[in-house]
């Protein structure tokens, strides 16, 4: 039976053997405000670390350019801004990215809200050029909150044919 030995590692510095810098990261995190993860030391410069065993001197290494703080790792935006400048060009809008009914795209209600608006403010500009009178006026408004008419043009139309027109 053969025996397992556990060999140590090979790097590449002080004799081909790895170094235990676990304080000096410590330390450099503490000072640097970052986890432990994300301090960075030059590979060619770990003899020198090993040797700074003070808050000072891991200082000194960091000033040097030694050991420093690696940049924090992000979401890139790229593909959704790309994706919101499409949409804004009209593209994306086929039947495939359509979820939700007709309804919930376009509610009933606002649809309803936008032509009674719009009749309304039709009906009371009508009025008040004296193209039709009072009682006219709240014949037509009446018939518009019943759903009379479907637009401007509907309700017009509906007054030129019934002589409601002055």
């Amino acid at each position: 039976m053969k025996k397992l030995t556990a060999a140590p590692k090979k790097v590449g510095c002080l004799g081909g053997f790895k170094l235990n810098l676990t304080t000096q990261k410590r330390i450099a995190a503490d000072i640097l405000k970052v986890g432990v993860n994300r301090v960075w030391i030059d590979p060619k410069n770990t003899e020198e670390v090993s040797r700074a065993i003070t808050r000072e001197g891991v200082k000194q290494l960091i000033g040097n350019g030694v050991i420093k703080a690696k940049p924090k790792k992000g979401i890139s935006s790229y593909r959704s801004k790309k994706i919101a400048a499409q949409k804004h060009k009209g593209r994306r809008k086929g039947r495939g990215s359509i979820k939700g009914a007709k309804g919930a795209r376009n509610p009933k209600k606002k649809a309803w809200m936008t032509t009674i608006r719009a009749l309304r403010t039709d009906l009371k500009d009508m009025r008040d050029n004296r193209e039709i009178n009072k009682t006219t006026y709240r014949k037509l408004y009446k018939m518009a909150k019943g759903g009379a008419f479907r637009s401007k043009s509907y309700m017009k139309t509906y007054a030129r044919d019934h002589d409601l027109l002055r």
